[in-house]
């Protein structure tokens, strides 16, 4: 059964404004966006050395909050060559008091699909909007016994004795490395570690680029001629017009610029599309330059 027809038969949720999931194919490779929900944070975390008020410009020029920000929180699942790969699992019942948030094992219910039908998890990087899905028994605890989870080993060699000096974290580090701990301690078993890249599944290959933490990974999608790349948190919406900003949650700011930087400009000379963990939902559009910084590009919706 193909995405794109469970999506069509599925029924929401009375309370749902929208379905929260959008089908797309990639060659003969399902993918499908899966809105975990929206996150308020504080608007400084999307950039702490930008000046304030080129931040709260950036900000006005969107028509958001000059206070908090939110954060689209996005979760794909792929479908190819009879593995379905889920790519991280959202923040589970990690934030009680952010009820927006969350919503992957429902919406997972909503669209058709069986936590017990994944037979691959990739984790791009283990932070607690990554890996909360997981320490959950909605999503964690219906998961098929032994289900591999697939890594890069520099994320876990990372998280074994963290460094937090270089940024400030939003103001969460304890709760960034509680879930870490509890994740690796429930799955180490059946952690799967890489070091540069791993074919998950036939065309569906998570490569290690680091950044925005040591282990940051992407997932590049190929076939029949067409691709697709899953960003992970490698750039978040203000990148596009700043990409020499920091974001609250890099662990080595800088070297999440020089890597935003590179995966853009490649995205942009190959036109292929993108999603993102953080763009505005479902984040499918493409990458172009404009001058000294990019544009995103939205891609319409088939419907």
């Amino acid at each position: 059964m193909s995405f794109v027809n469970t999506t069509a038969r599925s029924v929401s949720r009375p309370d749902d404004l929208v379905p929260s999931r959008y089908a797309l194919r990639v060659g003969d490779i399902e993918v499908l966006v899966i809105s975990d929900g929206v996150f308020s944070l504080p608007a400084e975390t999307l950039a702490t050395n930008a000046a304030p008020s080129d931040l709260a410009a950036w900000l006005r020029d969107r028509f958001q909050s000059p206070d908090a920000y939110k954060w689209p929180l996005n979760v794909v699942v792929v479908r190819s060559g009879g593995r379905t790969v889920l790519i991280d699992s959202g923040v589970g019942a990690e934030f009680p008091d952010s009820p927006g948030v969350g919503r992957l094992a429902s919406r997972l219910d909503a669209a058709g699909i069986d936590p017990s039908s994944v037979t691959d998890v990739v984790i791009t990087h283990l932070h607690v909007d990554h890996v909360g899905g997981l320490l959950a028994d909605g999503l964690g605890g219906r998961l098929r016994p032994g289900v591999p989870i697939h890594v890069a080993a520099a994320e876990l060699e990372f998280w074994a004795s963290p460094d937090f000096s270089r940024n400030t974290f939003g103001g969460f580090p304890d709760v960034l490395r509680s879930a870490e701990e509890r994740f690796v301690e429930k799955y180490r078993s059946q952690l799967r570690p890489f070091e540069a890249e791993h074919e998950v599944a036939p065309g569906v290959v998570v490569r290690r680029t680091g950044g925005h933490t040591p282990g940051h990974s992407v997932v590049r999608l190929a076939s029949g001629g067409e691709r697709l790349t899953c960003l992970g948190d490698s750039v978040f919406p203000d990148h596009f017009d700043h990409p020499e900003w920091h974001n609250a949650f890099d662990h080595d700011p800088e070297e999440a610029v020089r890597v935003r930087v590179r995966l853009m400009q490649e995205l942009a000379a190959t036109g292929e599309p993108v999603v993102a963990c953080h763009l505005p939902f479902p984040s499918l559009g493409r990458v172009a330059v404009a001058g000294d910084a990019f544009r995103f590009v939205p891609s319409d919706w088939d419907y």
